[in-house]
């Protein structure tokens, strides 16, 4: 999966893309699973399983989570 990282927060990034980063595991399942999607908006990272939106990770703040699922485990 290729997502547009010029839009998205560098601390973000960091988190998302380094090895020892805090949301790295997440990362590798969004792009090991067919059924989750993920869109840069607003330098936030939305994530989407089946069509609905579950996550939101941003850089500097807390995650928000909008629906139960497994993927929050990672967090």
């Amino acid at each position: 999966m290729s997502i547009d990282t010029m839009n998205m927060c560098s601390h973000l990034q960091h988190k998302l893309f380094d090895t020892d980063g805090e949301y790295h595991n997440i990362w590798k399942q969004i792009e090991a699973s067919s059924d989750l999607t993920a869109i840069v908006r607003s330098r936030q990272l939305h994530i989407y399983r089946n069509g609905k939106k579950i996550l939101v990770l941003a850089g500097k703040s807390r995650p928000k989570i909008i629906r139960e699922d497994i993927l929050n485990t990672l967090l």
